[in-house]
């Protein structure tokens, strides 16, 4: 396949080691993309209140929108398409490899499949969240031509990389984290609770025994200070 154009591959599970062996490359790469980052708060204005207060909620999955187009009249010239995905395959059979991949409902892990979507400098871990397809031209039979698929796509990744991506560092807060060469308990505690002697009810809560032999590369859950 050209790896200039948009492939999209499809997985088992948020931790992006599994294909499934479905994927799709697009015929003809969008015009542009729309790439949203929200931020959410929680607000609140007292009565009588010239202002409103806000705290910080959450930050939502990005988001990722497009148009892609499908055409089957030869105007795109097969020559720059090593892929399933060719000028003379028929536009209904390139959006079943589409769907195959980003909507069918996959029964062995009871959702549709996970998403690396790549291209250029994109490269977004995601689940398909919306799919609009217009038809635009056709056969004097009614057979389409050419398609456009208009197509959202929402950040979907792992607990662990959603922790690592946040870094938090706040004693309120869970973490998550791997025992590196040179770690103990109490350094670990330390570093996030001001406190190394909470070490033994980190231990308890990760079911460690000897908190004097962790192995490096060990994961634990140090949970919020009550």
């Amino acid at each position: 396949m050209s790896k200039d154009l948009m492939e999209i591959i499809a997985y088992s599970d948020n931790e992006y080691s599994s294909e499934t062996g479905d994927s799709c490359t697009v015929q003809i790469n969008p015009a542009s993309y729309t790439h949203e980052h929200t931020i959410e708060y929680n607000k609140f204005q007292p009565v009588g209140s010239p202002g409103t207060s806000v705290w910080y909620k959450g930050t939502p999955p990005e988001k990722v929108t497009f148009d892609i187009y499908f055409d089957a009249t030869g105007a795109v010239s097969s020559s720059s398409i090593s892929s399933l995905l060719s000028t003379i395959t028929p536009v209904s059979d390139q959006i079943d490899t589409f769907k195959a991949t980003c909507f069918t409902y996959n029964g062995s892990i009871h959702e549709p499949n996970y998403l690396m979507l790549s291209w250029g400098t994109l490269v977004f871990k995601c689940k398909l969240t919306s799919l609009n397809i217009s038809y635009t031209l056709f056969q004097s039979d009614g057979t389409p031509l050419r398609a456009k698929l208009s197509v959202a796509f929402e950040g979907a990744i792992s607990a662990d990389d959603i922790a690592s991506e946040a870094d938090n560092q706040s004693p309120d807060l869970t973490h998550f984290i791997e025992m590196k060469d040179g770690d103990t308990l109490p350094l670990i505690c330390y570093r996030i609770y001001g406190d190394s002697s909470y070490y033994t009810e980190v231990a308890a809560y990760n079911n460690i025994l000897n908190f004097r032999n962790i192995a490096p590369g060990t994961k634990l859950y140090l949970p919020p200070l009550k």
